[in-house]
């Protein structure tokens, strides 16, 4: 114990200079020292790199994603659609009010293709679609009567009946009979289809710059009478026929009327802003949203019913539509010079040309065959020159604490 009680007092003071050091290190100040070294491959480094980071913020950053301006994304957008047409199928003509769900005139609607006709259903018994797992069925012992198959057409009543066609039996329900494939008759709208007409109005807004415009042109009277749209003589004529729309999506109408499927019309409105209002101009895109090449998922169809009585009775007609969906969907962004962001950018390009100063640095620490010579160059430490009388000797001054410069000739 005695041995021990010098040691403490000892290890507290080395902390305590520890401490001391660590305060009066944190008081110091760094400022560069500058040191030309007249090395040529050196030099070619140093002034590629400042060009590359010249070239990369003059033609990047500011020209091509102009980082001088202020942005604003995801413009407030409005969307009318109007559908005109008539069509022809196996046993009647189709106009607008028919084909067209829904009828408002929104960013979304679907035009009806073909459709699957299931006529006169009432609500009684029948046998169920074969369709239906476990619907088939040997007798009545094969039925629970009472049972509701949330993927059936209704609740069976425990007998096995003979099915619509064939010798198949399958078990009895009660629900809206026929059941849908026992009875539909196909029907195929897309005769005429590609030559329907879409109106697709346009209008956005962005807020932070007070800026708005839409699609159509202004000034001209009875102008969407006569026109259908064409990216270089007729861009602001926003009338599509529908094949061109599927063309554009690089999708077979045929087949895709047949099955149905779900294209998007894409409206992009990219605004330079320090330009004038008519160099703002939307671009238009189409292509398919739905995964057609997932077997399971591909297509598109919806069903509704039209109801009606008779003797009393009511009596619908079910109706499994297929068609083609269109989606508008609109985005865009808008740009105005704006003195912040130029002056954050200005920065960072100033001090990103220092990278160069720092890679050759490093290649002097660690390369070079002198770089002992260069750190002790560049790494200096100068204190506070003492009082006269105090220093190593009289008339001492700061210079003489100084390194000798001339040593550079060494490198």
């Amino acid at each position: 114990m005695a041995a021990a009680d010098p040691k403490a007092p000892a290890g507290a003071a080395a902390a305590r200079r520890l401490a001391r050091g660590c305060w009066s290190a944190f008081w110091d100040y760094e400022t560069p020292k500058v040191i030309v070294v007249k090395n040529r491959r050196l030099g070619v480094v140093y002034r590629t790199v400042q060009l590359l980071i010249l070239l990369y913020f003059v033609w990047y950053v500011f020209i091509v994603q102009k980082s001088y301006q202020d942005r604003e994304t995801g413009p407030e957008s409005s969307v009318i659609t109007k559908v005109k047409g008539i069509t022809l199928s196996e046993h009647k003509v189709w106009d607008v009010e028919e084909y067209v769900k829904p009828p408002e005139g929104g960013s979304v609607f679907s035009i009806i293709t073909r459709i699957e006709v299931t006529p006169s259903q009432t609500l009684g018994t029948c046998p169920e679609s074969m369709r239906v797992t476990n619907a088939t069925c040997d007798s009545d012992d094969d039925c629970v009567a009472g049972h509701l198959d949330m993927l059936g057409n209704g609740v069976q009543t425990g007998h096995c009946v003979p099915y619509y066609h064939g010798a198949s039996k399958t078990c009895e329900v009660s629900g809206w009979c026929p059941v849908e494939d026992g009875a539909s008759i196909s029907q195929f709208l897309g005769k005429m289809a590609p030559n329907f007409t879409i109106l697709i109005k346009n209008s956005i807004h962005y807020p932070k710059f007070q800026f708005s415009k839409g699609n159509i042109e202004n000034g001209k009277n009875g102008y969407l009478k006569h026109c259908t749209f064409d990216e270089v003589s007729h861009l602001y004529c926003p009338i599509f026929k529908l094949g061109f729309i599927v063309e554009q999506a690089g999708e077979n109408f045929t087949e895709l009327a047949h099955s149905g499927g779900v294209i998007g019309v894409i409206i992009n409105w990219d605004c330079d802003l320090d330009l004038a209002a008519s160099k703002c101009n939307p671009k238009y895109s189409f292509r398919r949203l739905d995964p057609k090449h997932i077997p399971a998922s591909s297509g598109y169809n919806f069903r509704f019913a039209k109801y009606y009585k008779i003797n009393g009775s009511t009596t619908r007609t079910l109706i499994k539509a297929y068609g083609i969906r269109i989606d508008v969907i609109v985005h865009g962004q808008a740009g105005k010079f704006s003195l912040i962001p130029t002056i954050i950018n200005l920065a960072t390009a100033l001090t990103s040309i220092g990278v160069g100063s720092f890679l050759c640095d490093w290649i002097l620490l660690t390369f070079m065959n002198k770089n002992k010579v260069y750190s002790h160059k560049k790494f200096d430490k100068m204190a506070d020159a003492p009082k006269r009388g105090a220093g190593p000797g009289p008339g001492a001054s700061q210079d003489s604490i100084l390194t000798d410069p001339r040593g550079l000739a060494q490198l």
